[in-house]
């Protein structure tokens, strides 16, 4: 049984771990592999963010945060990132994650979930969004500098909540 709660201090170091090994390998997030720690705890941690931890047999195995994804007028629609330990994949710790964040974030007032920057080659992740009710409402042209495939598309996704 997967488990979500708010993060505590006492996290941070295996939530490094996850974020390490996810951008480690340089095809979904537009950080650098070699990021600092510093960098990423600051950014995944940031005072603009709830952040949440997926526990698996009580082991700390995917993470993510929700936040407006813009101030002000365009506070109500929420934004999300998730990461999930390589070893979890295809445990369904990903899909759990999502599911929560979207009755978290209707709990919270937002009334639709953004997604910015979705690498078109994540097909994982598009195929979740598309399934949880996501459609891809605008593509960037090569947004991102995937580590293999040189400059990819990036896709805009978006649900009413």
């Amino acid at each position: 049984m997967i488990r979500i709660r708010k993060y505590t201090e006492a996290d941070k170091e295996r939530v490094w771990e996850i974020i390490k090994a996810v951008i480690a390998s340089g095809d979904s997030y537009v950080f650098a592999p070699d990021s600092s720690r510093e960098t990423m705890l600051a950014y995944w941690f940031a005072e603009d963010k709830l952040t949440y931890v997926a526990l698996l047999e009580n082991k700390i195995v995917g993470t993510f945060f929700l936040k407006a994804n813009q101030p002000d007028l365009g506070s109500h629609i929420a934004n999300a990132g998730y990461m999930v330990a390589p070893e979890a994949q295809g445990k369904r710790v990903g899909r759990t994650m999502a599911e929560f964040s979207l009755e978290e974030a209707k709990r919270l007032g937002y009334r639709a979930m953004q997604f910015n920057f979705v690498v078109k080659t994540n097909e994982a992740a598009i195929r979740l969004w598309q399934s949880l009710g996501f459609e891809t409402v605008g593509e960037i042209p090569e947004a991102f500098d995937h580590i293999r495939n040189g400059l990819t598309n990036a896709l805009i996704m978006y649900r009413k909540l």
